[in-house]
């Protein structure tokens, strides 16, 4: 069975990004998570290409069926996002998008 990624990228601004990022780890992760939706999350910071203007991180959500995200979708985000939204207004940009594993190919050498 093919595994779902919520996948949410943000760039955030300098000043607040050490701060953010614990928000997010500490509190609106364990948040989402506790929705029942998703089974994990992984984090991820851009590298390249470096942007002056902030950093840009991603966070992907992995749920096993579409219906887990539907449900998060018609349940859960639009508090969840709003809660961030508020809490750092004009210091970020976010979107989202939807992947779906199709292969993983793991060097054997």
């Amino acid at each position: 069975m093919a595994r779902i990624i919520y996948n949410v990228t943000v760039k955030v601004d300098p000043e607040i990004e050490t701060e953010w990022l614990t928000w997010m780890q500490d509190v609106h992760i364990p948040e989402v998570l506790d929705t029942g939706c998703f089974t994990g999350c992984a984090i991820r910071k851009l590298r390249f290409p470096k942007d002056d203007d902030g950093s840009t991180y991603t966070f992907q959500y992995h749920c096993a069926r579409m219906a887990d995200l539907d449900r998060y979708h018609n349940e859960f985000a639009a508090a969840l996002q709003r809660d961030h939204s508020e809490r750092y207004r004009d210091r970020f940009v976010a979107f989202r998008t939807i992947l779906e594993d199709v292969a993983d190919l793991t060097a054997t050498g």
